[in-house]
């Protein structure tokens, strides 16, 4: 991988986790930063178990970004991908089984707050 493209990688974390803090009123920082594994998250939210794959890309293949990201989590986090491309909004991808997992994990932390 490039530098160019380590920078952009590194610049589309941030963008998620502040996109998360916003969203949840949690603390959000990068994953690597402190952890440094390779199955780290690229994002942490605190308190919040989910496992988040940030890809920051133009081309995106959904189900090996799903397939890292399952692979990476510990069985008590739910995986998700954010994903963003260039001009576009973010998105959040989750396999539908997943959902209610998420779905839960998101109304435990607005019930914290």
């Amino acid at each position: 991988m490039g530098r160019m493209s380590r920078q952009k990688g590194k610049r589309g974390e941030r963008e998620c986790a502040a996109e998360f803090a916003a969203l949840l009123g949690v603390e959000c920082r990068r994953g690597v930063q402190y952890q440094g594994g390779a199955d780290s998250p690229d994002v942490i939210l605190k308190g919040v178990p989910l496992h988040v794959e940030c890809k920051r890309v133009e081309s995106l293949n959904v189900y090996k970004a799903l397939e890292q990201a399952t692979e990476d989590a510990p069985a008590t986090s739910t995986p998700i991908v954010w994903h963003r491309r260039n001009g576009k909004p973010s998105v959040v991808i989750v396999e539908t089984t997943k959902l209610l997992a998420l779905a839960d994990a998101i109304r435990a932390t607005q019930r914290a707050h």
